[in-house]
């Protein structure tokens, strides 16, 4: 249960994370940021990703051996790792029309799996 929770907590935080990160990008298609300066869009920026702390703090805390979890710390970055790519690759592809996915990425991302196999083999 502990793992799903920490999954779970994780791809929260990270779809937090990648709006905070790359949402700005879209903000000049609305009409309210036009004339917004660059510090504004970075406190904005700054505003959601809180949310992705208040969600990435337990999520590691639950999911870490040391307070009780499954995860060592290694496996735990690497989930996080494999994690942001897959947020990432769907924000991109809905709120990104002009992004591509092509063979390669999806070859880099089987490479990105078998490195989380590799973590985790014992």
């Amino acid at each position: 249960m502990k793992s799903v929770l920490t999954i779970v907590l994780l791809v929260s935080s990270n779809a937090f994370m990648t709006l905070a990160w790359y949402g700005h990008l879209k903000f000049k298609e609305m009409k309210w940021s036009e004339s917004l300066p660059l510090f504004t869009i970075i406190l904005i920026s700054w505003g959601i990703a809180f949310f992705e702390y208040v969600l990435q703090v337990p999520a590691n805390r639950i999911g870490f051996k040391g307070y009780g979890g499954p995860f060592s710390l290694l496996e735990l970055k690497v989930i996080q790792e494999v994690i942001t790519l897959v947020v990432f690759v769907l924000f991109s592809l809905v709120f990104f029309k002009t992004e591509t996915f092509r063979v390669n990425h999806l070859i880099g991302f089987v490479f990105l799996v078998l490195a989380v196999y590799f973590i985790f083999k014992k």
